[in-house]
């Protein structure tokens, strides 16, 4: 009987290449730039599980997912990470073990904590080439914003804006932080920005939509959100950092 790794024979592993139809389209040497590239993910929920899949069924094969969250039942309607069997589980051990099964050999680290000013200086954001924020908290995402674009140029930040509340998919833009506009969450971290007095250190890209927040329910506390709009603004997450490694792969 051949040796396994979990549920998987590593014959397969030997004889099976996980990212052919990959490489068919960026050529092996976008895969090996991939391999070797490192990514730290703030949030797995409804978008940052989204993106976390999506780097690792590309070829990302080095990824630390930061989350301090267990799964909720009102995580099921659109995080990855959150079924009925997983109710109460740290969403980073359910994701990391979802990512191994993906791809056995790439390199996972799970940090079940939460990033905030307590937290920050154990993350040695210098270390990888892409930082993406997934983050809810205002006060956190502020803070890794900062940290993140203070960074050598050699890492680059990802974020993400408010998905809440949205309905179309077909708004959703990527577009530099202080264009966007129509977004309440990054209207929010403009001016949080502009009392304390410290500022991004340098300019990076966002995902958002100017669609007007729905309130079907006419309830000013309810956070409504729904995965085919998570999901999207998780898996563009992806892209962006998947594109621009492969241009600057191409660039050389």
């Amino acid at each position: 009987m051949w040796p396994s790794i979990g549920f998987i024979p590593l014959l397969f592993l030997m004889t099976n290449n996980f990212f052919s139809r990959t490489e068919y389209l960026i050529g092996s040497d976008g895969i090996d730039s991939l391999h070797n590239t490192r990514v730290i993910l703030f949030g797995v929920g409804g978008v940052g599980s989204w993106c976390a899949e999506a780097l690792i069924r590309t070829g990302i094969s080095h990824l630390t997912i930061v989350d301090h969250d267990t799964v909720a039942p009102s995580n099921i309607n659109r995080q990855l990470p959150a079924t009925s069997a997983t109710l109460g589980q740290p969403k980073v051990q359910i994701m990391r073990r979802r990512l191994l099964e993906i791809n056995p050999q790439a390199d996972i680290v799970a940090r079940d904590e939460r990033y905030c000013a307590e937290t920050a200086e154990s993350f040695p954001l210098a270390d990888y080439d892409y930082v993406i924020d997934a983050i809810d908290s205002l006060a956190d995402k502020a803070l890794l914003i900062r940290m993140a674009t203070a960074a050598p140029r050699t890492t680059t930040l990802f974020s993400s804006m408010g998905a809440a509340r949205k309905l179309d998919p077909l708004q959703m833009r990527v577009s530099e932080f202080w264009q966007v506009k129509g977004c309440p969450l990054a209207a929010a971290l403009r001016q949080k920005f502009k009392r304390s007095g410290q500022f991004p250190a340098r300019k990076f890209k966002a995902v958002w939509s100017p669609e007007v927040r729905q309130n079907l329910i006419n309830d000013a506390e309810s956070n409504g959100s729904l995965v085919h709009i998570t999901a999207i603004w998780g898996m563009t997450l992806a892209s962006l950092v998947i594109n621009h490694r492969i241009n600057q792969n191409n660039r050389q």
